[in-house]
């Protein structure tokens, strides 16, 4: 059992070996994530990238808000490990679980009868409507495995093991892109094999999560007894919670939006903009994987009352959101006509080139911004201030929308980019004073 307690120990060390698996994992599940776009372009047409592209915001707001609620609970879960309190990480588990299988059959349902009155919201075109709510409507039905999966890779992340988890997904993502390779490149199958491919990868990394705990982490294993809702614990949970799924809801409702102006401007743009936003993944999911370690840094910290370690931890994990940037921004620079070449061919590839590289060849520099937000993010997030993680973000997508519809119309796609720079810097804005202000009460109250 890889758990680690990170209230002691060298911290630099600590934040490294728990984040660097986290960014392996998602740059490889992004890598996943990427593949399925580029087979649905170059394999089925610049349709179903197309289709990929509308689907991908809502999929997003399904992902992220189970992964809030799983992240509210995994806070606490750090605690109580911290704290050194094993019954109620128990406890704790057993409660995002059963609540977790009845909140996402609801889920799942509603996204079933809403999908085609959503997609009309989103004003998209006639000729993909089809094509894309059956896409959705398949990926919905895949909606407690995703719950299921990201709840004990909560429970797994709180105890310190990152490792774990991501190798099921990791898993589950290369058993996806060889069900593509074969039943849409061999077999000819069109975008339904796509999403039903998904689902089952989804399934697969759920059922090895729970084959690992009650193989290998006692602390994890729940008796039959254990099983059952303690229901103060699930007011505390979905206080933190629901807080962190509408903080973590904001950003897909926000690509919803902008995806709604984007829908106007053409397939083209539609089928690049889905491809640098697979493209902005590599920068952002990396970014808040290191956010994740920092709050779980400080979480456990926090149980254990060593405030000086809090402080010190998120220094250096700032510290390591800059190095990324500098990656990340030389890797877009350097690449991104031959990467956006990989996403489409045949007459209109040129086109949808050059449009992307025009996006990129902006946000490279602007990635540094959300780094920053990040880290921040993550301190706040691991010292319980969940409510400030999620005014921040609305601050910050509310300007993004807005901004987005007032400069796509006049500058295209380089608008986006912009306008995602006006929301990070308001972000920080109201960050920077307020971390300055929460450092300060933690050292008072250690004097």
């Amino acid at each position: 059992m890889a758990a680690v307690n990170m209230t002691e120990g060298s911290i630099p060390r600590q934040l490294v070996s728990y984040a660097v698996p986290l960014i392996v994992g998602n740059l490889f599940q992004l890598t996943y994530n990427a593949a399925d776009s580029v087979i649905a372009g170059r394999l089925i047409g610049k349709q179903a990238l197309a289709a990929t592209g509308m689907a991908s915001p809502v999929m997003n707001l399904l992902i992220l808000g189970i992964s809030g609620i799983c992240m509210g609970a995994g806070v606490l879960m750090s605690e109580y490990f911290g704290a050194g309190e094993q019954e109620r990480l128990r406890r704790e588990v057993a409660t995002t679980l059963l609540f977790g299988l009845f909140f996402s059959m609801a889920v799942a349902l509603a996204g079933i009868v809403c999908a085609v009155p959503l997609l009309r919201l989103l004003q998209a075109p006639d000729e993909l409507l089809s094509m894309t709510t059956l896409y959705l409507r398949i990926i919905f039905l895949g909606a407690p495995f995703t719950y299921f999966y990201n709840a004990l890779a909560a429970a797994l992340k709180s105890v310190g093991d990152a490792r774990t988890p991501l190798r099921f997904l990791m898993l589950s993502s290369v058993f996806n892109i060889v069900l593509d390779l074969i039943f849409i490149g061999l077999l000819g199958f069109g975008i339904i094999c796509s999403a039903v491919t998904t689902v089952v990868a989804e399934a697969v990394s759920a059922v090895l999560s729970i084959g690992y705990i009650y193989r290998r982490v006692p602390m994890l294993q729940l008796r039959w007894c254990e099983w059952c809702i303690d229901r103060p614990m699930l007011r505390q949970t979905l206080r933190y919670g629901l807080v962190t799924a509408l903080q973590q809801a904001c950003q897909p409702v926000g690509k919803l939006l902008i995806q709604g102006t984007v829908n106007t401007l053409g397939v083209d743009v539609i089928a690049a903009f889905n491809a640098v936003t697979r493209i902005d993944d590599f920068a952002f999911t990396p970014e808040q994987s290191i956010a994740h370690g920092i709050t779980t840094f400080v979480a456990q910290n926090r149980g254990a009352g060593q405030y000086r370690r809090v402080q010190e931890g998120l220094r250096i994990g700032l510290w390591l959101e800059a190095a990324y940037w500098v990656i990340i921004c030389s890797a877009v620079l350097l690449l991104r006509y031959p990467v956006m070449g990989l996403f489409v061919r045949g007459e209109d590839a040129q086109t949808i080139i050059v449009i992307g590289a025009q996006y990129l060849g902006t946000m490279a520099f602007f990635y540094l911004l959300p780094a920053f937000t990040n880290g921040m993010q993550g301190f706040v997030r691991g010292a319980g201030q969940l409510h400030i993680t999620l005014l921040c973000t609305f601050i910050q997508t509310a300007l993004r929308v807005i901004c987005t519809a007032l400069f796509a119309p006049r500058w295209g796609i380089l608008g986006i980019s912009v306008a995602c720079a006006v929301g990070w810097s308001a972000m920080l804005l109201f960050e920077v004073p307020y971390c300055v202000r929460l450092i300060r009460r933690q050292v008072q109250s250690t004097t």
